[in-house]
């Protein structure tokens, strides 16, 4: 079962993103926020902090992110 859509969304950084691995966003949903593990799209490493904006919802709990850009 996923989530409410999430595309779009900004979160944070709490687990840097590596280039080829897996980290953490923290987002705002459903009155709190919680954890999801995030991905970045080609070579975009994002560090603990950063801002991110979700680009796809991959699994229940998995999220594609770039780099916000603001």
């Amino acid at each position: 079962m996923m989530d409410d859509d999430l595309t779009g969304m900004v979160g944070r950084v709490s687990i840097p993103i590596p280039t080829d691995g897996a980290g953490e966003v923290i987002l705002s949903v459903r009155g709190g926020s919680e954890a999801f593990t995030a991905y970045t799209q080609g070579n975009e490493a994002l560090t603990k902090n950063a801002r991110a904006v979700v680009v796809e919802q991959t699994g229940p709990r998995t999220i594609l992110v770039t780099a916000a850009g603001y």
